[in-house]
């Protein structure tokens, strides 16, 4: 995807992508919230952007590597729908239905409520809880 294509949809469905998630991952500003955060996370995985992914994962839960490619090769993130999202003192929850499909084999759905914490001005995403669908 170009990156300055004006006219290309958001992965997350917010707007364009240069507009929305393309300003964070390739504009060099943060989100300004755990929602955005989420989002802009959603459109990372969906673009295949690990770097990104792991600069935004908090240190205290982050994995050493991440490899994206076979999760690419197979299928691709079709949709997001954010359910709830509920900031307080530098702590936040999202609530999250992320659609993925495969190449073979039906779609599925991931649930999930993400928690967030905000340390000097940038969120990061700490762990999330899945429902079971």
């Amino acid at each position: 995807m170009a990156q300055t294509d004006k006219s290309i949809q958001c992965p997350c469905g917010k707007g364009t992508y240069r507009a929305c998630c393309g300003t964070f991952h390739f504009g060099g500003a943060s989100a300004p919230t755990a929602e955005l955060l989420m989002r802009s996370r959603y459109s990372a995985y969906a673009l295949g952007l690990g770097d990104y992914l792991m600069q935004t994962w908090h240190v205290s839960t982050r994995p050493e590597s991440m490899d994206l490619s076979a999760e690419t090769r197979n299928g691709k993130w079709i949709g997001l729908a954010v359910k709830a999202s509920h900031e307080a003192d530098n702590k936040a929850e999202v609530e999250f239905v992320a659609r993925y499909k495969p190449h073979a084999g039906p779609a599925s759905r991931l649930h999930e409520c993400s928690r967030f914490v905000k340390e000097d001005g940038q969120w990061f995403y700490v762990d999330g809880d899945l429902y079971e669908s």
